[in-house]
C-alpha cells in the first residue's frame, strides 16, 4: 500500500465509521486504503485517549498542565546546572 499521511480529522472519521459498524471493517479499510491493523491501532488510540475530552477543561487544560510541569522541570534542571558549575563539576 502507498504510504499516506492522514490528518487527525480523517482518522477520527474512519474510526467512527468503523465503530458504528454500518460497513464491514474489511470494506471500510479497502475504501480508505488502509490495513485492518492500522485501523485497530487508530481505534485503540481513540478509545484510550477518549476520556480526556470529558475531563473538566478538556484536552487544552491537560496540555496546559503538562506545559507548566515541563517548565518547572526545566527550571529545576537549570538550577542544578548552575549549582554544579559553582562547585566545578
Amino acid at each position: 500500500m502507498k504510504r499516506r499521511n492522514w490528518t487527525s480529522k480523517e482518522k477520527f472519521k474512519i474510526v467512527l465509521e468503523g465503530i458504528k459498524g454500518k460497513v464491514p471493517l474489511g470494506e471500510l479499510c479497502s475504501q480508505y486504503g488502509i490495513s485492518q491493523a492500522q485501523y485497530y491501532k487508530w481505534r485503540d488510540r481513540f478509545l484510550d485517549k477518549g476520556e480526556i475530552i470529558f475531563e473538566y477543561g478538556g484536552p487544552k487544560r491537560e496540555e496546559e498542565k503538562l506545559r507548566k510541569e515541563n517548565e518547572k522541570l526545566k527550571a529545576i534542571i537549570g538550577e542544578l546546572i548552575i549549582e554544579l558549575k559553582k562547585n566545578d563539576f
